[in-house]
């Protein structure tokens, strides 16, 4: 195997004003030697983050990026609000730099008003956190990264990247009885919704290769916001708009790892001015997508919030055709996060059609699944993962869905280990690739904590890592769950978390879109039907 064939290659990001694809000494468009790591649920990572942060001193340099970011939001009990811990950092010398979308107004139950007081709290202690509008209409900044970096001290650094924000709801852990501090979802998910999501740590090389995603970012000279009324509101609040100079990039952390990562975004083509860094925007994730799924013989395994765009999935679709042996498993969340929101309808029809895209393709070889926690309550799944054939990786904040193939930022690192795994010496895929052990690992630790499943004893064979014993263990384990549900819960309750996902009748969802004009403009994405027909990948 080698990693041309699994990752994309000089000329296949379709974008060459990025630095990302020249700044390898090797002229790769992916670093070696990476210690990744993948940081299942967001207490585990807040609690990581916050001991990072805490440790940093004076010149370090700490940037993030997020889509929503509450400055209360404890990240290990009380004294650890994000907002009071990167303010204290920036009291103590750390350079402290951020970008938080500027977000719609929150009478549409988005983040315009807590994004705010995450930077103002920011500013007072010393940092910079700018509130950045330059996206598509009616798209959003997406990414989530933590990049943090000691000079001098190279072996403390660190980046991180996946789904999980700096705010409300995140601080759930494998018990999943929620957030303390929740954010209000659909009525079914209870007042503290349970949440699984995936982070992913990176150290080594990677490291400058986030850096870099941020600084192109932060060094776009256009305006923060082209919206007159926006940027009247920022002069009577005498908001800072233009953001000071980084520190001159360090040398990239010495290898100490045996992951390949390849750093992947999304970005719109951005009408009048794009991006000096994506002048006619980037689909890297869709690209990656589209080259791993061609390889794909055994098992896909997905985590993701949505999975609802037929035109997305199509891909899937189509290697589920072509490979017969191919299997693939979903875990989504078994409901939408909102009840009676006006998108809901289109974004049920989406999932449906795209299920059933996935269904005329697989038949009996696609199984999608909800989770639920030891109460009974459903999981909210926002968790965007993939793995291929326990080879190809990638975490990000993408989901699988046309608006983050396509018009938002969005973030992901595909990861391939040069470690072949010693559990499994055949070659399950039938390419000569072999299992290799980050993607297994990750695999297998989202698996057994959906089964209640423990790891193997040392010595023994893991029936887990066969791809057609870990789909008849995920079968078996929500029929069993379901099972029980159906029969009133009596007796004790079956091991794991799974339940089938069940989508709602198609005619009665549609029957919801009660006007002509949310047929005529609205895609399953739920945004204007003229901008989905500009973005292609």
């Amino acid at each position: 195997m080698t990693h041309a064939e699994w990752l994309l290659v000089p000329g296949e990001r379709g974008n060459t004003a990025t630095r990302l694809d020249r700044r390898h000494p090797d002229g790769a468009t992916w670093s070696e030697g990476n210690d990744a790591r993948p940081v299942v649920h967001g207490a585990a990572y807040f609690a990581e983050l916050l001991t990072a942060i805490r440790a940093m001193r004076e010149g370090d340099l700490l940037m993030f990026t997020d889509w929503r970011g509450d400055p209360d939001e404890r990240l290990d009990g009380p004294g650890s609000e994000i907002g009071a811990v990167l303010s204290d950092a920036a009291r103590r010398g750390v350079i402290v730099k951020g970008l938080l979308w500027r977000s719609h107004l929150d009478n549409f139950r988005f983040s315009e008003e807590e994004n705010r007081h995450l930077g103002e709290e920011i500013e007072e202690g010393g940092g910079e956190c700018l509130l950045d509008m330059r996206v598509r209409p009616g798209g959003s900044h997406h990414q989530k990264m933590v990049v943090l970096r000691h000079p001098g001290r190279p072996e403390r650094d660190v980046a991180y990247i996946g789904g999980i924000d700096l705010c409300h709801s995140r601080n759930d852990d494998a018990t999943h009885e929620g957030d303390p501090q929740a954010l209000p979802l659909a009525a079914a998910y209870g007042p503290r919704p349970p949440w699984h999501d995936v982070q992913l740590a990176l150290r080594g090389p990677a490291v400058g290769d986030i850096e870099t995603v941020f600084r192109e970012r932060w060094e776009d000279p256009s305006p923060l916001s082209r919206s007159p009324l926006t940027r009247l509101r920022e002069l009577l609040h005498r908001e800072d708009t233009s953001a000071d100079r980084l520190p001159e990039q360090t040398p990239d952390p010495e290898p100490r790892g045996g992951q390949s990562v390849q750093v992947l975004r999304t970005y719109p083509n951005r009408l009048l001015r794009g991006y000096p860094f994506a002048p006619d925007g980037e689909r890297s994730i869709a690209r990656a997508y589209l080259k791993a799924l061609r390889r794909a013989r055994s098992l896909i395994y997905l985590e993701d919030q949505y999975l609802w765009s037929p035109r997305v999935v199509a891909s899937f679709a189509r290697a589920l055709r072509t490979n017969p042996e191919l299997r693939l498993i979903g875990v989504i969340p078994s409901l939408p996060d909102q009840d009676g929101r006006i998108s809901l309808p289109m974004n049920l029809i989406g999932r449906i059609t795209a299920l059933a895209e996935l269904r005329r393709a697989g038949g009996d070889r696609v199984a999608v699944y909800g989770l639920e926690n030891h109460a009974g309550t459903p999981v909210y799944v926002h968790a965007k993962v993939c793995v291929i054939d326990d080879v190809w990786a990638s975490i990000g904040s993408d989901n699988i869905n046309l608006r983050s193939w396509t018009h938002d930022s969005e973030l992901s690192c595909a990861v391939v280990d040069r470690t072949k795994d010693p559990r499994e010496p055949t070659d399950p895929g039938g390419l000569g690739d072999g299992a290799r052990t980050f993607a297994r690992d990750l695999r297998l630790e989202l698996m057994r904590e959906h089964l209640d499943a423990e790891p193997a004893a040392s010595g023994e064979p893991d029936e887990l890592c066969d791809p057609t014993a870990a789909f008849h263990a995920f079968e078996k384990t929500a029929a069993a769950l379901d099972a029980w549900h159906e029969g009133g819960r009596q007796g004790p309750r079956p091991a794991g978390r799974l339940r089938r996902y069940a989508p709602p009748d198609l005619p009665a969802v549609r029957k919801a879109l009660t006007t002509p004009l949310h047929h005529a403009l609205v895609d399953p994405d739920g945004r204007p039907m003229r901008l989905r027909r500009r973005n292609a990948f």
